[in-house]
């Protein structure tokens, strides 16, 4: 089974645990069995591995979410990587010939294409793995899920099948409808359209050159910031003739807002809270440390981070957004490949920055033009080089780095430091990354 993860967002709707690198499908606030968390790119991509073991499983996404996914799922799965952001058909249209000519897949083999971040049980990746196997039939260029409907929501599009069979031809497409409408469409049979399909790689690559002029992967990778932004569902699904819509009544769940988001907790509150006995309905996710109390409340959700706090009814959290793009603020948080960092105070010459590196792994060796740095390690045990010259670190130990010297710290153990940066010109833009031997 051939799969493809769209992994996009921007990181505004579900504000303060969520920024423009930490999209929502990287927080962790599911509860695994072991009595940790897991994300929702976590929880899909293990539940397609139960599924189907030797899946190839291939995340298509911007660069600014790669360092992200190597944190949570490791080296081995595959990164389609978009230069820049252009909407789903180029992405899609990247990750095609990706596959082909990076990793190898027949073009004769099915893809299905799907977003990262449902929330779904077991029985969704046995219709996904059904609904590669109906592409590889040849019965209709396209394969669609079409999500049994559960509501009349104004959030999504209706696909409108042509019987009531669990796999049909499509009558029609609609675009996202008012209320009254959506019933309209749910008394014709119609069915969500929750972006998920499959067809066979050699169609996806046809469509590609068929509206980009390109031969190969490095082609297009260097072409790519010269495409325009289209969804696949613009340029590709609606005008083809040879589609199929495959049945879904299985659990599904957008999880887009606080509100939709905290149905799906298993548990009120995520890290240090105590939720007093006369709230109804009241969740809390804190990721500070300092505890959170809640008295007297309904119906409300709160979310504290190094990025901010929020405080908001359910109801009115889904029009966070407008309110979040007034709000400047710097990163305060963000995973990398080889572990994550957390800002914890910003002055006019000065930034501290609590680093955490995960066993095995280092940061780039790189230099800075303005600024010099301190790191002072508080946990575990690693090596630093600087300029050149090697030594072993432990707790207590304090390395001071001068503005161009070539730095890096590689942690033996899980390791953990304080950085402070000091100098007039404190940007993330001030980086040289240099080879590493």
């Amino acid at each position: 089974m051939n799969i493809v993860l769209l992994s996009g967002g921007s990181g505004k709707r579900l504000w303060p645990l969520s920024n423009d690198i930490r999209s929502k499908q990287f927080i962790k606030i599911f509860k695994t069995e072991d009595g940790g968390y897991e994300s929702m790119l976590q929880r899909v991509y293990r539940q397609i591995k139960q599924a189907d073991p030797d899946a190839n499983v291939t995340i298509a996404t911007s660069k600014a979410q790669v360092s992200a996914i190597r944190n949570q799922l490791g080296e081995n799965v595959g990164i389609s990587v978009e230069p820049c952001r252009r909407d789903t058909f180029p992405a899609i249209s990247l990750a095609a010939a990706y596959l082909h000519d990076v990793m190898g897949i027949p073009e004769e083999e099915s893809v299905v294409i799907c977003p990262v971040d449902p929330y779904v049980g077991d029985d969704y990746f046995k219709c996904i793995d059904e609904l590669g196997q109906q592409a590889e039939s040849g019965e209709a260029n396209l394969v669609l899920m079409g999500i049994d409907p559960t509501y009349p929501s104004e959030k999504y599009g209706y696909i409108i099948p042509e019987k009531a069979d669990n796999i049909s031809m499509v009558l029609s497409f609609k675009e996202k409808p008012d209320e009254k409408t959506a019933k309209e469409y749910i008394a014709q049979g119609a069915l969500w359209n929750g972006g998920v399909f499959a067809c066979k790689l050699k169609y996806m690559l046809e469509k590609a050159h068929e509206l980009i002029d390109f031969e190969d992967y490095p082609g297009l990778f260097n072409k790519y910031d010269e495409l325009a932004k289209i969804s696949f569902d613009y340029a590709v699904v609606e005008n083809e003739k040879k589609v199929q819509v495959m049945r879904f009544d299985g659990k599904w769940k957008d999880l887009g807002t606080w509100n939709t988001l905290t149905e799906a907790m298993e548990e009120n509150s995520v890290g240090n809270a105590v939720i007093g006995n006369t709230c109804q309905n009241v969740h809390v996710i804190n990721e500070l440390n300092m505890p959170i109390l809640t008295m007297g409340l309904e119906d409300v959700i709160v979310s504290a981070s190094p990025e901010g706090i929020l405080v908001s009814d359910k109801k009115q959290s889904s029009y966070i957004k407008p309110y979040v793009d007034e709000i400047s603020q710097q990163i305060m948080f963000a995973e990398k490949s080889w572990g994550s960092f957390r800002v914890l105070d910003v002055e006019n010459e000065s930034m501290t920055i609590k680093v955490t590196l995960n066993p095995g792994h280092r940061m780039n060796y790189h230099s800075h033009r303005n600024r010099d740095e301190v790191w002072t390690i508080v946990k575990g045990k690693g090596r630093t080089t600087v300029d050149g010259m090697e030594q072993n670190v432990t707790v207590g130990d304090v390395i001071a780095m001068q503005a161009g010297c070539r730095h890096t710290i590689i942690a033996d153990t899980e390791l953990k430091l304080i950085e402070v940066q000091l100098g007039k010109e404190i940007s993330v833009d001030d980086k040289q990354k240099y080879p590493f031997d």
